[in-house]
């Protein structure tokens, strides 16, 4: 997994690609990007197939913020980003979140 960020010098925004790269991604119909950003839907921001099998997206988030993240792969198993710049416990048990700073 992987997280790219690219900060505008025109705005406060930092672009940042989500990607979740093959052998997580082997068999995945749907990824889907959830997150504090999105209210943590499952339904409206899905990661894109590549030709070598990863599935990435590309999100505007604000400059200067964290956001708690993960992947929900085919609408029932939750994977954190093995390159996040942290990573924070659930309220809903013994798990973990992943963080991106931008």
């Amino acid at each position: 997994m992987a997280l790219v960020k690219k900060s505008l010098k025109t705005r406060p925004i930092c672009k940042v690609t989500f990607t979740l790269p093959p052998p997580m991604s082997a068999e995945a119909k749907t990824v889907a990007l959830v997150g504090d950003f999105n209210d943590w839907s499952k339904e409206n921001l899905y990661l894109k197939g590549k030709a070598d099998g990863s599935f990435s997206v590309t999100v505007d988030l604000p400059t200067e913020q964290s956001f708690q993240f993960r992947y929900l792969i085919d609408g029932s198993r939750w994977e954190n980003d093995d390159q996040a710049d942290a990573y924070t416990p659930t309220p809903f048990g013994n798990d973990t979140n992943s963080v991106v700073r931008t």
